[in-house]
């Protein structure tokens, strides 16, 4: 199994490689073509894994090699494959693999088709080296690693001003972040003595209660960076400047959900501080209603998406807070499915348009991209929760969680977040498809193997909620069981609540849009601003920082220059003046030098004889 292990691992390393030399030449479409391939690789061999730990649940331990050794510090190059690493490698794997294909397509005509692929095999790696470590040290460089690909493809136009300052953005404020969950490790080997698993959190018990408060908040502000929570999150709607497969891929179903891979992970920490894992659940139930708030008014095609997605990892912050840790897990799987299919049928429809992306400039789309239409529909009804697709099955079993466990104000907010979930999912659709025409393109359907790539994912997002007791059997064995403490009256009643509430957000949404939308008064309310602005948050980071960062930046630069310069230049300057007048000593001159050799050792021997006399010392 080995082998396999490494297959899966190593293949999109291999397909980035390759890349590397057509990296700055004309487009090569083996490039892509051949990441695909090893991408498919690297996707089955993750199926054989999943189903060999399935079938036996069987763990998977490999060493590669010896990594880091210094002192009493032993960092072997190690893998685990558990149910947990399995489900994340499949699900990364096969959202990466429809990516790929549907890329070739999407990325047909762009100048630097080549380097695409060699970022997006880069970014793949990766994120399998994050879930398939099996110590902290190896998670950090996967973390890094994911980190580094994503500014590298948010800022892939780098030419436009916006698509570098997004890629800046993201990286400057995933790093601030990271410097905390790098003091969480610093604290776990301080503490532990080791960074693998399996010693540190068997161990987890003996430790002070107060270093582990330390140590899960210092993880979790990590988490917040790379999942964007709030106030962390401003990275991620700027973040669709990218090309919309690097937003399908890393802002639907991996880099973001690698927070909740954390909490999910080091679960028997957060398990004994149950008091930052209800933080934990407070800041994702507020997050899931704040975004989907901004989400309502926006009219930005992949920002509507974006949001939506962060409003979703809310969702699975509640459930990882109250330690519902399987739910979690089930929630990221269905939900990386159905988002990373919208976000792909989102580059359908830009294409369509020219790469315009206002909604509220659209419509009539149905018949000119209706296999689009379709697939975007079906995401966005799982995405709302309604029987029998996957968000069903896993967002509401979130709720039931948020019931049982007495947090009936979180309960509140997620049947709210649910509410206005369905609302925007369905604003979307009819602004793009159902409404009358507002543009003058003509639209056409995207290429059938971009289509066929979408496939697996809307079949995903139909069905895969009804393997949840399968997935809660199989994840079980590595994760603690979560069981909400209700009857089945009780349940079924919150199912019922939780239907009702998103099938009146679907019908609000067709009908008001059906009758024209709603006045233009909305539009100038003070509510409305507040939400179109982001509740005037990135204005205000930069006014408070980015402005005084410029401000700082200015005077170092005129400190710099008027100051530091003036003396590094003035001590040249002295140097040279002092040679210039020191040059006539060696001009060749010999009665001239030997002069100065008379008169030197003359004030030698004077030296010499004062301090013989102590004439030295007395003065």
């Amino acid at each position: 199994m080995e082998v396999i292990l490494y297959s899966a691992l190593f293949a999109p390393l291999i397909g980035s490689l390759f890349g590397i030399p057509f990296a700055s030449k004309k487009k090569f479409v083996g490039v892509g073509i051949f990441a695909s391939l090893m991408l498919a690789v690297s996707f089955f061999a993750s199926l054989l894994l999943f189903i060999y730990s399935f079938q036996g649940g069987i763990v998977l331990k490999v060493t590669l090699m010896d990594w880091i050794g210094a002192g009493g510090l032993y960092i072997p190059f190690g893998f685990l494959v558990d149910s947990v690493s399995a489900t994340m490698m499949l699900v990364v794997t096969l959202v990466s693999l429809c990516v790929h294909i549907y890329s070739i397509g999407y990325m047909s005509h762009d100048v630097s088709f080549n380097r695409f692929f060699v970022y997006l095999s880069a970014f793949v790696f990766s994120m399998l080296i994050l879930v398939m470590s099996d110590n902290f040290a190896g998670l950090f460089i996967g973390w890094e690693g994911v980190g580094l690909c994503s500014w590298m493809l948010i800022g892939f136009w780098y030419e436009r001003d916006s698509a570098s300052f997004a890629a800046n953005e993201a990286f400057i404020m995933n790093r601030i972040a990271d410097l905390g969950m790098l003091l969480g490790i610093f604290l776990i080997y301080w503490t532990f003595g080791s960074l693998n698993y399996e010693e540190v959190l068997s161990n987890i018990y003996e430790a002070p209660k107060g270093i582990l408060v330390a140590i899960g908040v210092l993880l979790f502000v990590g988490a917040m960076g790379k999942s964007a929570q709030f106030p962390l999150h401003t990275w991620l709607a700027d973040a669709m400047e990218g090309p919309t497969p690097v937003s399908a891929l890393i802002h639907a179903a991996t880099m973001v959900t690698a927070g909740v891979y954390l909490v999910v992970r080091a679960n028997p920490l957060y398990s004994i501080i149950p008091e930052v894992g209800f933080a934990i659940a407070l800041l994702g139930a507020f997050v899931a209603v704040f975004a989907a708030t901004m989400a309502l008014v926006n009219k930005d095609l992949k920002r509507i998406i974006a949001y939506s997605t962060l409003s979703q990892l809310g969702y699975m912050f509640v459930a990882a807070g109250l330690e519902a840790y399987w739910i979690a897990l089930f929630h990221l799987a269905t939900h990386a499915f159905f988002k990373s299919l919208l976000f792909l049928g989102a580059g359908n429809v830009m294409h369509a348009m020219h790469d315009k992306l206002d909604i509220s400039k659209m419509g009539a789309l149905y018949q000119p991209l209706k296999y689009t239409a379709i697939l975007m529909i079906l995401a966005s009804i799982a995405l709302a929760g309604i029987y029998p697709f996957s968000g069903f099955f896993s967002k509401d079993k979130i709720l039931e969680v948020a019931f049982g466990s007495g947090a009936y104000v979180l309960w509140g907010a997620l049947l709210l977040g649910a509410f206005l979930t369905a609302f925007y999912s369905f604003r979307l659709i009819m602004l793009v498809f159902f409404v009358e025409k507002r543009h003058e393109e003509h639209p056409h359907e995207a290429y059938p193997y971009m289509l066929y790539a979408m496939l697996p994912l809307g079949i995903l997002a139909v069905f895969a909620g009804l393997f949840e007791g399968y997935f809660h059997h199989f994840i079980v064995q590595t994760l603690p069981d979560f069981q909400a403490n209700l009857d089945s009256k009780t349940i079924w009643t919150l199912i019922l609540i939780t239907s009702c509430v998103a099938l009146s957000g679907i019908a609000f949404a067709i009908f008001k849009y059906k009758s024209g939308g709603f006045s233009p008064k909305w539009q100038e309310s003070f509510i409305y601003k507040i939400l179109s602005n982001q509740y005037f948050i990135p204005a205000l980071y930069d006014k408070l920082i980015v402005q005084n960062y410029f401000r700082i930046a200015k005077i170092a630069w005129f400190s710099d220059k008027n100051i530091i310069d003036f003396v590094v230049d003035l001590i040249a300057r002295l140097l040279n003046s002092s040679g210039e007048s020191m040059r006539w000593i060696q001009g060749g001159s010999l009665s001239r030098m030997l002069k100065i050799m008379f008169f030197g050792v003359v004030a030698l021997l004077l030296l010499v004889f004062i301090y013989r006399e102590g004439v030295w010392t007395t003065f």
